[in-house]
């Protein structure tokens, strides 16, 4: 597997920004630019990625196409089809993006989230946006979230079955879906239990951790891998059985030492484990 991350560059050009990775000895990262404003730069950053050998595993679509309101949903819609295109082209892992709310946060819970209708709109929004682009090189992924489809290995089987279009893949975050203590205490039998079941269309990975802290009510706060209890043994051995350029990014964190943290504590569980990275 490719272990990646983000550097914080004061300076960031292609050259600048393919060094400082090679530096961190991240051999994958998500997408350099923006969009529109950056565009320009797309071949440049491509041709410094090639030359370091890093891989470019994902373009973030983060909207909210099953909104409630009509023109944020289009203007979603429109966004995802655009990074879609763009993750195409540069042959990306994936494009990815949850699929949305219900609410009016557009990442939050709803009670709506769970019903028979939003998940067929989930289906609807997702075959719209494969169909406008069709992809060939890319996939379009689904991050699991705690409050709507897909939450669980079965919802996202359920979904690929629904959406049936080669264009969809997965992406798996556990984090995201330790949603009680059950699964927190158990979290390496759902890490098993999701590649299991949805191994084969695995294409990215997010890398972070989660730590359940000790007042009512249940409450459970993301933290840098190693300070938590992600069983990382068991996600490092099961991603090493699938392709060796699975890239697995590392997420969320604010500078590069805490990115290199987390890097050494997971260099350290896989070398414990003979994986290379």
């Amino acid at each position: 597997m490719r272990l990646g991350g983000q550097v914080f560059l004061e300076d960031k050009n292609p050259e600048s920004w393919a060094h400082a990775l090679n530096q961190a000895a991240f051999r994958a990262t998500t997408c350099p630019i923006n969009g529109d404003d950056d565009i320009s730069q797309l071949d440049d950053y491509m041709k410094a990625a090639n030359k370091h050998d890093i891989l470019i595993s994902e373009v973030g679509a983060w909207s909210n196409p099953i909104s409630r309101d009509g023109q944020t949903r289009k203007t979603a819609i429109a966004y995802c089809i655009k990074r879609l295109e763009l993750a195409e082209r540069i042959a990306a892992n994936c494009c990815v993006n949850i699929a949305g709310s219900r609410g009016e946060q557009w990442d939050g819970p709803d009670a709506e989230n769970f019903s028979d209708v939003t998940f067929e709109l989930i289906v609807e929004t997702t075959r719209e946006i494969i169909d406008a682009v069709k992809p060939e090189r890319t996939v379009f992924a689904l991050e699991m979230m705690p409050w709507v489809f897909p939450d669980s290995a079965d919802t996202y089987v359920a979904l690929i079955k629904a959406i049936d279009r080669k264009g969809f893949g997965v992406h798996f975050d556990p984090v995201n879906i330790v949603s009680s203590p059950r699964i927190y205490y158990r979290n390496g039998e759902m890490i098993k239990d999701f590649f299991a079941k949805l191994g084969p269309y695995i294409r990215n990975c997010h890398a972070k951790d989660i730590l359940l802290r000790g007042h009512l009510t249940v409450h459970m706060d993301e933290v840098i891998p190693g300070l938590g209890v992600l069983d990382y043994r068991a996600f490092l051995t099961e991603l090493n059985k699938l392709h060796p350029d699975i890239p697995l990014i590392i997420e969320h964190l604010s500078t590069n030492e805490q990115y290199e943290q987390a890097a050494g504590y997971i260099r350290t569980t896989a070398a414990e484990l003979g994986i290379s990275l």
